[in-house]
């Protein structure tokens, strides 16, 4: 798919969901083992046209997410190129055993894609909500885990997983009019993370939406003449290692900042990366609290749980101040 100013903008409309249903239409025609199945969601997950032109290739296994990743499983041991989709809490808790089995301890070529996570399915609450997927998906091993920032990486998320072997964890955040991060086409390499901003104050580690946020928040911080280094750190595991050593020598500050719990994800895997070094930073983690939130639109839950701009920038000073 042709990254360009008019796609961009046309993606950002349509959300994440919706650009990943179109993403793997555009990669089905020269794959032709590629698979694509729903929990019956297949609307939801943008996968409708995907449905009609390549009827062969889609699988509805129903509300069903454990026995999906079975026959994703069997699919795989087969040589098919899986993606199995339904919403982040059913695919990652509900199959929990099987995911660990059938994709960490087997390594088997599935890709489960997480729609709706975080809090991006708002008024259908808590239940639907993913707030500790990355927590769940990172402590079984083998399993590679991206978050997008935008619908551009979207679509260059789902080109590379395509084409990468092994198990892995898309995780779609944001609702419909998604706010654009990439205006034009760039390099994209699982596990390899992007600078976004240079700073010679403090470093911001990000990653889905909040990449968004932080960037603005950086702007904010720099009308008081503090200046942030801002990196999407898209791929959550493997982390990369070697942007990591570069901050680390910069010897700045800190700050994670994730739609995810505060327990478990970016902000705790960066943690566990510094623990044993001899020489450390500050480290503030931002996401969302150890709690289940009160529900409502996305912006308006974004807001309450201080991860829009302005609160970004409020804790930051805070913290560099403390």
């Amino acid at each position: 798919m042709e990254i360009n100013k008019r796609n961009i903008r046309q993606w950002s409309r349509l959300g994440t969901r919706g650009v990943f249903g179109q993403a793997i239409l555009a990669v089905a025609p020269e794959h032709s083992n590629l698979m694509v199945m729903s929990a019956d969601l297949g609307s939801s997950s943008g996968l409708e046209r995907f449905r009609k032109a390549f009827p062969k290739q889609f699988l509805n296994a129903g509300i069903a997410e454990q026995n999906m990743i079975g026959v994703a499983s069997g699919l795989a041991k087969e040589g098919f190129n899986v993606f199995a989709t339904s919403f982040s809490p059913f695919i990652t808790m509900r199959a929990c055993e099987q995911v660990r089995m059938n994709m960490g301890y087997m390594e088997m070529n599935i890709k489960t894609v997480a729609i709706g996570s975080g809090i991006g399915m708002g008024f259908l609450g808590n239940s639907h909500f993913g707030i500790e997927d990355v927590a769940v998906m990172r402590a079984i091993p083998n399993i590679t885990i991206v978050n997008p920032a935008d619908c551009s990486e979207v679509v260059k998320v789902v080109e590379a997983a395509v084409n990468f072997n092994g198990p892995m964890y898309i995780r779609l955040t944001g609702t419909a009019n998604c706010p654009i991060v990439y205006s034009e086409d760039y390099t994209f390499e699982i596990g390899k993370a992007i600078t976004l901003r240079e700073g010679s104050d403090l470093t911001i580690i990000t990653c889905g939406p909040m990449v968004h946020e932080s960037l603005q928040a950086s702007e904010l911080l720099a009308e008081l003449g503090i200046n942030a280094t801002v990196i999407n750190m898209h791929t959550i595991k493997p982390l990369d290692q070697k942007i990591l050593i570069d901050i680390m020598a910069k010897k700045q500050p800190v700050i994670t900042i994730e739609e995810h719990s505060i327990i478990g994800g970016l902000g705790s895997a960066i943690a566990e990366y510094m623990a044993p070094l001899k020489e450390r930073v500050r480290h503030l983690s931002i996401g969302l609290p150890d709690a289940f939130i009160t529900t409502g639109e996305y912006r308006y839950m974004i807001e309450q749980q201080g991860l829009d701009a302005i609160s970004l920038s409020k804790k930051i000073q805070q913290f560099l101040k403390s």
